[in-house]
Formats: C-alpha cells, sequence, structure tokens
C-alpha cells in the first residue's frame, strides 16, 4: 500500500511539475532566438557582421510589437571558428536557453558540426551562407545560394564574351567541404563544356592561409597556357593576404579575372582595392544595389551600428549574407505568426511559400517543399570605393537546385516534402 501511494504521489508530482512548466513556457514573456556566430578566430571577419544585422532585425521587429505579441529576447553565443564548439553551442541555445529558432554557421564545416543537434532535438537553424548543396534537412532552412544560385552561373559568365571567353580555370579554395564540393561540381560542369582537365588547376589552403606569393606567381604561370580565370572561394580573414597578393604581383581583371564566391563589401573593407578595379564577385545581393528597400535597409544599418558604437560605425557595410540573415529572420517572425506558434513542427510547415521583399528588389519565396530560397544570381565587379558595380543578373529569382546534376546520382534525388507538418 505504501509503495502504491508514494507512486501516486510521484505521478502527481511530476503532472503537477509538467504543467508548470508548460505554463511557464507560455507565460513566458519573451521569444528567445539564438544567434550562433563566430565573433573570434578566422571566421569573425565576416560573421560578426551576421549577428550585428541580426540584432538589428530582432530590434525591427520588436519595435513593431513583437512575435505573437512578445518580444523577441536574442540570446548571442561565440563558437570562436572552433567546428565542435558550434555543436556545444547549438546544444547550449536549444536545451538550455530554450532558444525557438537559431540563426546562424556561415561555413560548411560549422554547419554539418551542428545538423546532427537540431535534427536530433527538432530545433529549427536557419543558415544564410551560399554552399555547395547536396544536403537537404528538415531543420535547416537555407537563405543562402545553392550551386545554381551562384557558382554554376559565375563560370558560364567567365566563359561568355563579356566575361572574358575563359578557357583555362584555377580553383583556389580553403581546404574543407565547401571549396572541395563546389570545386567537384564545377569540374564536372567545365566538363560538359568541352573543358578538359589539363585546363582546370585546383588548390587548397588552410583556414588563416596567409602566405599566397608562390600560389600567385604560380596562377601567372597557368595563366601563360591560354585565357585563365580564377575561381575562388577562399573563406575568412585569409581572403585579405589573397588579393593583396594580386596587387603586389600586378594581377589585374583584365589579365586574370578573379571571381569570389565568399568575398562581398565587408571582406573589401580595409584593403586597398584600386588595384583590384574589375574582379568579380558571385553573390544574390549587393549594397551598391538601387531601390527603395535596399535603401532603407542599408540606411537602418548604418543607424543601428552608429547608435551601438559598432567598431569602425562610420564606415559599415551591408553584404548578402547579412541581407540573407535580414530575410531569414523576417520570414521566420511571419511563419510563427501564420502558425500562432513557435513549434518547430508547426512553424516548418508554415514557412512553405513564405514571401518577403527583399532589399535585393525581388520579393523572394521559400520554396514548397526544399527548404530554400528562390534568389535572383548577380555578377559584380569591384569599384574602387570597395563597392560592386553589377554587370550581370538573372531577370528574376532561381529555384535552387540541393542536388546538383553534375554529380553522378542526384537525378535519384528529387526534392522530397520536408515541409509537411508532423
Amino acid at each position: 500500500m505504501k509503495r502504491r501511494s508514494l507512486i501516486k504521489a510521484f505521478a502527481l508530482s511530476a503532472t503537477v511539475v509538467s504543467m508548470g512548466f508548460a505554463w511557464s513556457a507560455q507565460a513566458a514573456d519573451t521569444i528567445k532566438v539564438g544567434i550562433m556566430h563566430s565573433l573570434s578566430g578566422t571566421m569573425a571577419i565576416s560573421e560578426t557582421p551576421l549577428k550585428d544585422v541580426a540584432l538589428m532585425t530582432i530590434d525591427e521587429i520588436n519595435a513593431k510589437g513583437g512575435v505573437l505579441g512578445k518580444k523577441l529576447e536574442p540570446v548571442v553565443v561565440d563558437p570562436a571558428s572552433n567546428w565542435p564548439l558550434f555543436a556545444e553551442k547549438a546544444r547550449q541555445l536549444l536545451t538550455q536557453d530554450k532558444a525557438a529558432v537559431v540563426f546562424g554557421c556561415w561555413t560548411s564545416v560549422s554547419r554539418k558540426s551542428v545538423l546532427p543537434v537540431f535534427e536530433e532535438l527538432n530545433g529549427l537553424l536557419f543558415y544564410p551562407v551560399q554552399y555547395e548543396g547536396e544536403e537537404m534537412s528538415p531543420n535547416v532552412f537555407y537563405t543562402g545560394a545553392a550551386p545554381n544560385q551562384q557558382a554554376i552561373p559565375a563560370v558560364e559568365y567567365l566563359m561568355s564574351e563579356d566575361g572574358g571567353s575563359a578557357k583555362r580555370f584555377f580553383l583556389l579554395g580553403t581546404d574543407y567541404v565547401y571549396p572541395r564540393t563546389t570545386n567537384k561540381i564545377l569540374r564536372a560542369f567545365l566538363h560538359s563544356k568541352g573543358v578538359a582537365d589539363k585546363d582546370i588547376e585546383e588548390v587548397y589552403t588552410p583556414f588563416g592561409y596567409s602566405d599566397y606569393q608562390t600560389i600567385v606567381s604560380n596562377i601567372k604561370k597557368f595563366a601563360a597556357g591560354g585565357k585563365t580565370a580564377v575561381v575562388s572561394t577562399i573563406n575568412g580573414d585569409s581572403n585579405v593576404p589573397f588579393y593583396k597578393e594580386l596587387a603586389n604581383q600586378g594581377i589585374k581583371a583584365t589579365d586574370i579575372p578573379v571571381v569570389a564566391f565568399s568575398v562581398g563589401e565587408e571582406e573589401l573593407r580595409g584593403i586597398d582595392t584600386k588595384p583590384l578595379v574589375g574582379q568579380l564577385a558571385a553573390w544574390n545581393y549587393f549594397e551598391s544595389i538601387d531601390n527603395p528597400t535596399n535603401a532603407k535597409f542599408v540606411a537602418d544599418y548604418r543607424a543601428y551600428a552608429k547608435a551601438h558604437n559598432l567598431p569602425n560605425a562610420a564606415t559599415v557595410v551591408t553584404n548578402d549574407p547579412m541581407e540573407a540573415t535580414y530575410v531569414g529572420i523576417h520570414m521566420w517572425a511571419q511563419a510563427v505568426e501564420k502558425a500562432g506558434t513557435t513549434d518547430p513542427d508547426k512553424v516548418r510547415a508554415a514557412m512553405a511559400g513564405q514571401t518577403f521583399k527583399a532589399p535585393d528588389g525581388f520579393t523572394l519565396t521559400m520554396d514548397q517543399t526544399n527548404h530554400h530560397l528562390h534568389k535572383p544570381v548577380m555578377i559584380g565587379e569591384v569599384e574602387e570605393n570597395g563597392q560592386f558595380s553589377v554587370v550581370w543578373q538573372t531577370d528574376k529569382p532561381v529555384r535552387a537546385q540541393p542536388w546538383s546534376p553534375y554529380i553522378a546520382g542526384n537525378d535519384k534525388k528529387p526534392d522530397y516534402p520536408v515541409n509537411t507538418a508532423q
């Protein structure tokens, strides 16, 4: 009898505690939002501005009443360019901080580090950076570009008359999954266009690498064999010494064009861009785009930087991953309002088909099935002031292909309905 009484008492106590947690969650004054970016280490140059624009966006939403009548409360963590630490911080955000959603990561190795955590705990990650594709998860929304929204159009442009009619390609990247997989796709694409392996060179350097003298010399030697273009998938602060070495060795865009997939306005800040005029970057947004939505976005960020005393506030810039962060946060907020809850399964379903008028000048749509944004593709030339002049762009947003048709076997991996409510 005593044992049965204890069991009943324990069950009643557990029920009361469970009800208490449920009431507490419903009665919370705020909705916690995780922001997970490297604020130190080799990737800080690229990721710190994403943290800043995320905080600005949260302020903007809160100023209009928040979400579901509650203010958003940012929880910022710094995985410090340490890939295993990303997984640890992701688990902390979801289990300890009780974040309803996380916006973060830059490198694909950091995203792949956290992916098992989000899938295990059924959390939602919004990933704002271009990447190599070959992935779809019900727990990730990819607001950056897939290869057919950046890498493939960029190389097609280099092969065109306007892009210099390149016949040879020097593929230079940081040594991790994004550059290697992207270049695997690009090599197969170039083969489909009749480019032989002897006309493709592939070189990788570690994160934080700074001595590009020999590599740039080798680029010049390779270019002696015919019209050559460099495709750069260098990430993080290594871009600074690479571009400085291009200038040191007198490489001009008219001689050897370089198209970058991870260099934007922020990475060019502080570099003497005069020797780099005409060099290229492929993105889905540039700060220089002239439309009212972008003018407001840029002005708001500059005002935010000044009000919050950000480093070098007078010269802050916006860039593509910042725009993708901004769009992603607004889309998530819209989906929560539509779902009437922050429950991941219901928000996931509500994200299908969400639209948002973006600073890039287009109304962007979250795909109904593959968790990727439909995005315009743009190619810009570096100007003396560190901005980009758009020299080519699509006339409408392009639907992402997460599984590249240039990878064998991907024709058997069609998009699948990851937005279905559980």
